[in-house]
Order: structure tokens, then sequence, then C-alpha cells
């Protein structure tokens, strides 16, 4: 058990050092057009609840921005080269452009920012969430059926992708994860 906490401990470590060794001044990546339409405004939408079932939760997304803008996509430093090894197999496996899969994986890395302001008003109405990948990307978050269905367009505060902007979705599906939880992984 203490092998195993060291490992991770040593994993996570090494991570860490990746991340914030990147420098984001040494490389001038161009961007696509389709990555560049991302940055319009933060957009809210709110679907009327039915007759048939009134949700008594609304998210307040003004509880959830961040107060960033948009980023101007067209000159974004991303903390990942395009043609880095990451970026490469990312867009092979979701069958995008690198552009795109820089930009999805420096979205998704931040996402927990977005998520955790979510989540501070959902509390118990919340059931699992995920990230969609693919050209489309944005974080899906799954609740009971009484929060209204929503959506947003989150705009990351953090260095790591500061100005990028997250399209949230409020889904009041009840559904759950497909994830295995840790305790049903095998070792």
């Amino acid at each position: 058990m203490t092998k195993r906490l060291i490992t991770m401990m040593i994993i996570t470590t090494a991570s860490v050092w990746a991340l914030t060794g990147c420098d984001n001044s040494a490389e001038t990546n161009t961007q696509t057009p389709e990555i560049a339409e991302q940055a319009a405004e933060p957009a809210v939408t709110t679907a009327e609840p039915s007759t048939s079932t009134s949700a008594s939760h609304t998210v307040d997304w003004s509880l959830v921005a961040s107060g960033e803008k948009p980023a101007d996509l067209a000159n974004y430093q991303y903390p990942f080269a395009l043609d880095s090894q990451n970026v490469r197999d990312y867009a092979e496996y979701f069958d995008v452009s690198n552009a795109t899969a820089q930009h999805n994986l420096t979205v998704s890395m931040a996402s927990n920012e977005a998520l955790s302001k979510a989540l501070d008003q959902l509390s118990d109405t919340y059931v699992s969430h995920e990230i969609t990948d693919g050209e489309d990307m944005k974080l899906v978050i799954h609740t009971t059926p009484d929060v209204a269905a929503s959506s947003y367009d989150y705009v990351l505060s953090d260095d790591f992708a500061k100005g990028l902007v997250l399209p949230i979705e409020i889904k009041p599906d009840g559904k759950k994860s497909e994830a295995k939880a840790h305790s049903e992984m095998q070792e």
C-alpha cells in the first residue's frame, strides 16, 4: 500500500512539473477558423419547464461566470504544441484536426474550474457529468429532473486556459455516468 501511494505521489508530482514547465511564450501557433469561431461572447439559454414537470431549481449563471473576456483564438498561446504527441494522438483518436485537439485538450484539463462553480449550486441535484470530445466539445452535467435545463458558455479564468470558452449544458435526465467507480476497477 505504501509503495502504491509513493508511486502515485511521484507520478502526480511529475505531471505537475510537466504542466508548470510549459512555456507559453516560446511558440506561436496559428489557429484555424473553426477554433476562432468559438471565441464568441458567453451565451446563456434556459429551457422553459414543461407543464408536466416543473423545475424547482434553476442555475444562476451569473454566480458561475468568471468575469473573463473570451480570448482571441487566432493569437492564443496554447500550453501544448500543435505538433506534440498528445495533440496528434487526440486528433487521431477523435478524428479532429490538430488545432481542435490542441484546443480541446487545454479546455478539458481546465474544466474543473467551471464544474466546481456549477456544483456549488447543484449540490443534491447533481447526478453525474461528462465532457464530450470531438468538434463540439462541451461539459454536460446530468442532474435530477427538478433542475431546469440550460446552457452557458463559461470563459475559463485560470492561467492554464485563460480566456478559452467551455460550453456547459445542464441536462435534468438523471443519467449516471458510464465510468466505473474507483472501487469497481480491477487492480
